[in-house]
């Protein structure tokens, strides 16, 4: 009898493993119970709170008294407005988790807070570890890693309070002048891009955090920002069936929960021609940026024919749909706020991301709804939606995050472990002449940084601190574009005075900005010039991959895809040749390099 029951046991804790195994492989949806209650949570809404579910608002948080003027602002539009959710911004942790409990607090209905985290919660969160950028991912050939990462991020988001992601970007940068995607993306391969873009999807579902896909139908064959305009995608149906939509199809068919809409035109799949806006003043734009104000076709946010036929329809997309920010230029230039969130609904968009003019939005909702223009069934349709994954995700049960955890469950051990480990796989070496790498320690280096941002020298601080910490002697320079002419002076000597020259490239990728993905003037023609001197050049590109292609005579190139800590440490290490060197590159290097290339190089014994 005792063995009977040991092999029933057995038996039983087999079936209870393979049926959890089951459970958690199986993609996240709104149960029927959830349902059942968004059913009836609808049914007892006002129009008005179900026309404000379709908000979701942008800030920063910070701290506020809550008599200031921000707070107060804050709480009118989750009181009085009746918004449907928040996504935050570059903040603090603390502060981020503390404002959203207060307006949740303040809510009749859970708001669904969101988050940009292509790089886990790093990306917005300056106090987190921000992991490596996606096409750094692709380099290292493991979508395991893509995965683990999505796991991370989804668990340090939840100890924040955020259950929706707006992530991965499933974009495919065929486009090397593209200025708004680059090293966003998972790279030029559709099937790369949707390997490892899936992975990662299903990293952060696992834990029962929303992954969005974006940037329906693909960011990445551009060359406008739409922050500064609205990009146009004149291809025929077969081709994007073939690169675009490819990655957005897979990630559906793997139970994605919800895709974000890109304001970008299809001309050859609705040609609805649109004119600019008269006194148009800038949107999301940085100031002083040039906006593109050519006539062009109806965006994709606003578009029935590409959100609703393509993905609902052909697709069979059932999740939620959300709109790119509602203040960008690629939209704001030819709608004014009214009109663009009545259109967005109405072509099937089911929440309405960061207004550039809140109270505007919903005075042309309102209106819409009340004269017919958008049907109640479509109203009913995108709040129910959006009711059921708040049910689903646990937030009518559980609204308020525990800030007494946090230091707990963010950035631990395991975030950095997993961060240096991507980074260390990732590192791609292009070229390298003359053997110049690893670097000899006994030559006389120089180390100039050239950043596209303004944070100065702590920019490379990283990179500079893990070269001395191995035992690196060198003379150090930062530039950005503001940089008087005594620091470029100061440069010009050290190079002159150095054998070997490490260039830190960190043309980043800045949306929205003049100098997005390259390098200012004066630390181009500082490189050029050491160039034209055959000084051996070591380039270090911690971002933008394609800069090789405007100095190509560089005779050592290594690609380390982003700024992050844990880039900057890894690439420190590869010149050196402390550790071995494996990446490939996930994208071509137009006219010099194919995808795929990557020298080995094994570390130094």
């Amino acid at each position: 009898m005792r063995g009977h029951k040991l092999k029933f046991l057995a038996i039983s804790l087999v079936s209870a493993t393979v049926l959890a195994h089951s459970v958690a492989a199986a993609p996240l949806r709104p149960s029927k119970l959830s349902l059942q209650r968004a059913e009836r949570t609808l049914r007892s809404m006002t129009t008005d709170e179900k026309i404000g579910q379709l908000i979701h608002i942008g800030t920063q948080a910070r701290f506020a008294n809550q008599d200031s003027i921000y707070f107060r602002e804050l709480r009118r539009h989750v009181v009085e407005n009746k918004i449907g959710g928040i996504i935050f911004f570059v903040s603090p942790v603390y502060e981020m988790a503390h404002l959203a409990n207060r307006m949740q607090s303040l809510a009749r209905h859970p708001l669904l807070i969101s988050l940009d985290a292509e790089t886990g919660i790093g990306m917005r969160f300056m106090d987190a570890v921000n992991f490596p950028w996606a096409m750094a991912l692709t380099a290292t050939g493991e979508p395991e890693l893509a995965r683990r990462m999505g796991v991370i991020a989804a668990r340090e988001a939840r100890a924040l309070g955020i259950r929706h992601i707006f992530a991965p970007v499933l974009d495919v940068n065929n486009n090397a002048d593209n200025p708004v995607i680059n090293v966003r993306s998972f790279g030029e391969d559709p099937q790369d891009v949707a390997r490892f873009g899936v992975a990662f999807a299903k990293g952060l579902q696992s834990e029962r955090v929303l992954a969005t896909a974006k940037h329906f139908p693909g960011h990445g064959d551009t060359h406008v920002d739409s922050h500064r305009g609205l990009p146009v995608i004149d291809l025929p149906r077969e081709r994007l069936d073939a690169v675009e939509l490819f990655p957005f199809r897979r990630a559906v068919e793997a139970g994605i929960g919800s895709v974000m809409i890109a304001h970008i035109a299809l001309p050859q799949i609705d040609g609805e021609v649109i004119k600019p806006l008269a006194n148009y003043l800038g949107g999301d734009a940085e100031p002083g940026a040039e906006i593109r104000t050519d006539s062009a076709t109806i965006p994709a946010t606003l578009s029935r024919k590409i959100q609703t036929d393509i993905l609902r329809t052909e697709l069979g997309f059932d999740g939620l749909i959300v709109s790119d920010a509602m203040s960008m230029s690629g939209l704001t230039l030819y709608f004014s706020q009214e009109e663009a969130g009545v259109r967005a609904v109405i072509a099937g968009t089911d929440i309405l991301e960061k207004p550039e003019d809140v109270d505007a939005m919903i005075r042309g909702l309102k209106s819409a709804v009340a004269s017919g223009r958008i049907p109640m069934d479509r109203l009913n349709d995108a709040v129910k939606r959006q009711l059921a994954w708040k049910y689903e995700l646990g937030l009518f049960a559980a609204r308020q995050t525990r800030l007494d955890r946090i230091d707990k469950a963010v950035s631990g051990v395991e975030t950095e472990a997993l961060a240096d480990e991507i980074a260390a796989k990732a590192i791609t070496l292009v070229r390298n002449s003359d053997n110049i790498l690893p670097i000899d320690k006994n030559k006389k280096i120089a180390v100039i940084g050239i950043s596209n941002g303004f944070d100065g020298p702590a920019t490379m601080q990283p990179f500079s601190a893990e070269l001395r910490a191995h035992g690196l002697r060198f003379s150090q320079v930062y530039l950005q574009e503001n940089s008087l002419p005594n620091i470029s002076q100061e440069a010009r000597n050290a190079i002159a005075d150095a054998d070997n020259v490490i260039f830190g490239l960190y043309g980043r990728v800045r949306s929205g900005l003049r100098s997005s993905v390259g390098i200012p003037d004066n630390g181009a023609e500082l490189l050029r010039e050491a160039l034209r001197a055959n000084r051996k050049v070591v380039g270090i590109s911690f971002g933008n991959p394609y800069l090789l292609t405007a100095f190509p005579e560089m005779q050592a190139y290594l690609v380390a895809y982003g700024e992050m800590p844990s880039l900057q440490r890894a690439a420190a290490r590869s010149i050196l040749g402390i550790q071995n060197v494996r990446g490939r590159l996930p994208i071509t290097l137009p006219n010099l390099h194919p995808r795929g290339t990557g020298i080995q190089l094994k570390k130094v014994e």
